[in-house]
């Protein structure tokens, strides 16, 4: 027995080394809970990282590095490293992955239904009730080195939308909706004329007129051989909304999960039977909406407001070579409606989160720069790259900020005329807007609405049969693609942490060899008993 435990005592030590090694890996989940701390301790240096999305835009890029600058310049011990992304996914799957070596950002631009997979992780992020309240470093705080908003002056219904599980997680950083664009100079070549608030029914009756085709295979709206009347770019936003305007349901504040349900299926089918006609397509499906918008191909172009400088005739960024462009009056709509009298649109954009460290101080210093970034100064230059507005109401009345909405509309980028009209819009209907709930399992969630509509319209252009029996089929099918159990959210969020980190699968690996080892050594003393009994 001695000569066992001498062999199996050097096996049991390294798997334990293993463990505590790899485990360590783990330690962001083990990070006691931060405290605010009574002053900041200014006689230390601290460097941090600022995780940012800037879709390739230069001129974002530049208000961030300034920002850093005019921050650094405050605040001489702080340095603040920028690394940029240009998809937001990207982030999140990055944040994922270093949750289990520890290595997080300190600020993260992000979503709240990212957040709250990042917190599956035990104190990874920080919960900002202390700090937004504190009297010395909170909003508005007295120790501040810079103008910053109040809690007051941050528009409310934005600031709520960081609130997760009754606390707050996340500070909102800039504001967008959804805008449909159109092409008003093709609706009136049609015979129609643009009604003060767009409905579903007068988007589809004109999708459906210009979807037809001469005897030669042209479109009479265009003279060309491409239509598609009416291009949605993101179907999961498309479906909430269309859930919401109907008073159907999608999941409750608690993560019970309703996407899947008789009004879906009368919705898909609409869709279905306008995207058989050629009225209807998507951005995964089809392109871009603003390539074929410009192009004269298309009528009503569904995208973000953020997305108004690639929209139009004089699209400062347009994608699409100058020859292909078609001269067109643009008209900026709200999403259609069901209900013109009572309007819901959804409300989304990027917030700002601060991830937890083992010093206080450090994770201090990055809310100070998180802090930093609602500032007039940084709200109104990031809101003038795009169709964005400013969170707080601070810079939204900001004589600077009023006189570039009031500014005579042009071509030129800082005043192109849609950006103006996309971001009035979202400024005239802030009440009109909605969140959906989030919990660990919300982004999944989100994916398979829009998966509904992208697998229904592929399918009907498939020519599959799109039936009752295909509905069954396709909620079944992306329930189990997305983990998503109908009334729970269990399976949403283990299918959102994704795959074990390589460490955790050597772990498990050492530890299975081990008790394999084990197991041998033990067999092969229990055979040389019994050998040394039967002589």
């Amino acid at each position: 027995m001695k000569r066992l435990w001498d062999r199996c005592l050097p096996l049991l030590l390294a798997a334990l080394l293993a463990a505590a090694a790899l485990g360590g890996c783990h330690g962001a989940r083990s990070l006691d809970a931060f405290a605010v701390p009574e002053t900041f301790d200014l006689s230390r240096t601290y460097e941090i990282t600022f995780w940012a999305k800037n879709d390739t835009n230069k001129a974002q890029t530049a208000i961030y590095e300034r920002a850093i600058r005019d921050f650094e310049a405050l605040y001489p011990n702080i340095r603040v490293n920028l690394r940029l992304y240009t998809d937001y996914g990207k982030i999140y799957n990055d944040v994922i992955t270093n949750i289990a070596t520890n290595t997080t950002p300190n600020v993260c631009i992000t979503y709240p239904d990212h957040i709250a997979t990042y917190l599956t992780g035990s104190n990874v992020v920080v919960p900002l009730d202390g700090l937004l309240e504190d009297e010395k470093y909170g909003l508005g705080g007295s120790e501040l080195r810079f103008d910053g908003p109040s809690r007051e002056e941050i528009v409310p219904k934005f600031l709520t939308e960081g609130v997760i599980g009754g606390q707050s997680y996340a500070l909102p950083f800039m504001r967008s909706t959804e805008a449909c664009y159109v092409n008003k100079t093709y609706v009136e070549k049609l015979g129609y004329t643009l009604p003060d608030v767009l409905t579903w029914d007068f988007i589809w009756e004109v999708s459906d007129a210009a979807a037809q085709k001469d005897a030669d295979g042209i479109y009479p709206v265009n003279g060309q051989r491409v239509m598609i009347p009416f291009i949605y770019k993101s179907t999961d936003n498309m479906m909430i909304q269309l859930l919401r305007q109907t008073g159907a349901g999608y999941s409750t504040g608690e993560g019970e999960i309703l996407l899947f349900n008789d009004t879906t299926k009368a919705l898909l089918r609409t869709l279905a039977q306008h995207a058989g006609s050629g009225a209807f397509s998507t951005f995964k499906i089809s392109s871009y909406p603003a390539n074929f918008l410009n192009a004269g191909q298309c009528i009503f172009a569904v995208d973000s407001t953020a997305g108004s400088t690639w929209m139009g005739s004089d699209a400062p960024l347009s994608d699409i070579s100058a020859d292909k462009i078609v001269r067109f009056e643009t008209a900026v709509y709200p999403v259609p409606q069901f209900d013109p009298a009572a309007p819901q649109m959804i409300s989304q954009g990027p917030s700002v989160c601060v991830f937890n460290k083992a010093d206080p101080q450090e994770v201090l210093s990055s809310w100070l720069f998180a802090q930093y970034l609602l500032t007039n100064d940084v709200q109104i230059a990031y809101a003038q790259t795009e169709g964005y507005v400013p969170v707080t109401g601070k810079a939204q009345s900001d004589p600077a900020y009023q006189a570039y909405l009031r500014h005579e509309s042009s071509a030129d980028a800082l005043y192109y005329e849609v950006k103006l009209k996309a971001s009035a819009l979202l400024i005239e209907h802030v009440d009109d807007t909605f969140v959906t709930p989030v919990f660990n399992g919300s982004a999944s969630l989100r994916d398979a609405a829009g998966q509904l509509i992208e697998n229904t319209v592929k399918s009907v252009k498939r020519g599959e049969r799109v039936d009752d029996a295909y509905f069954d089929k396709l909620f079944s099918d992306v329930t189990a693609l997305y983990r998503l159990g109908r009334g729970s959210r269990a399976e949403a969020g283990r299918a959102e942490l994704g795959p074990l980190p390589l460490t955790a699968k050597v772990l498990l690996a050492a530890l299975c060899v081990t008790w394999l080892l084990l197991g041998g050594v033990f067999l092969r003393q229990q055979i040389k008993k019994r050998r040394k009994t039967s002589r």
